[in-house]
């Protein structure tokens, strides 16, 4: 299954260092489990989007070691790529980029010259540079979005709201962030998605962000004295504060750190997709 974090540290940029799909001090073991790809996002102190990934496994890119180690942000971004299908291929590497807006995805759809179709009916094809089920979604969501007049709350009722009534849906369970903002949506209740309101130091009080899972970690100094939002697909330390999101819950968090809920998705998928008929139109990998 891939795996999803996102954070948002408020008004103030920290540093984080990560280490995908590692050992504790080194990106040269776990990652030989797991070499689909993966991919780490932030913002820039001008607020354009910067993307770090690659297709192979950790450890055969010691300058990814390096990039991913001091990253500096606001907002942060990070996937780990397991593939079912579809080529290892940097275009099809989370996190994906449009609009000023990075975008991570944990599931799969099927039917995917439907959603060809309906993107070309929008004039959103050219947004589409891989192969996945993953950057077509989004890049309904950013076809819609501009519909919107750029109000992406409507941008994703509307994509995934049309993606649940017309095509085969396992999970869409997903993460957007711009400079300013982190989303996340967990749909429906097929993958769990996770989410920590952090006060500054954490449960422990005074205490650097730790927050380690078998495939990411993410460490920040800073965090011992600034709050923070992380989502994530499991809990990534023993603070008792993270809470499993509802199914069909959307969650928009802003620079005030203060969650906002909405639930533009209420109903199930209408054609439920079963993992075994995902064949090769689900390219993205879970």
């Amino acid at each position: 299954m891939c795996r999803l974090f996102g954070l948002h540290a408020g008004v103030d940029p920290v540093k984080a260092t990560f280490w995908l799909l590692a050992a504790p001090d080194s990106l040269s073991v776990q990652s030989r489990r797991e070499p689909d790809g993966t991919g780490i996002g932030v913002f820039n102190e001008d607020g354009a989007p910067v993307v770090f990934k690659q297709a192979l496994a950790a450890y055969d890119d010691a300058a990814f070691a390096t990039e991913a180690r001091e990253l500096k942000s606001n907002t942060f971004v990070a996937h780990v790529r397991y593939a079912t299908t579809g080529a290892h291929t940097e275009a099809n590497t989370h996190p994906f980029e449009q609009d000023g807006r990075l975008f991570a995805h944990n599931g799969a759809l099927g039917e995917l010259e439907k959603l060809d179709a309906r993107l070309a009916e929008l004039g959103g094809a050219d947004l589409v540079l891989g192969q996945t089920d993953s950057e077509r979604m989004f890049s309904l969501i950013t076809v819609e979005t501009r519909r919107c007049g750029g109000d992406l709350q409507a941008g994703i009722a509307a994509a995934l709201g049309w993606i649940a009534e017309n095509l085969p849906v396992y999970s869409l369970n997903l993460i957007i962030a711009t400079a300013s903002e982190l989303w996340a949506l967990r749909y429906p209740e097929t993958h769990e998605l996770y989410v920590l309101e952090r006060a500054p130091g954490g449960y422990w009080r005074g205490q650097p962000l730790k927050a380690d899972s078998a495939r990411i970690n993410a460490h920040s100094q800073a965090l011992d004295s600034q709050s923070a939002v992380v989502i994530a697909t499991e809990p990534m330390d023993e603070d008792p504060g993270w809470r499993l999101m509802e199914p069909g819950e959307l969650l928009r968090v802003c620079a005030g750190l203060r969650p906002q809920i909405s639930r533009p998705l209420s109903q199930d998928p209408v054609r439920p997709l079963v993992l075994p008929d995902a064949g090769p139109a689900a390219a993205s990998g879970l």
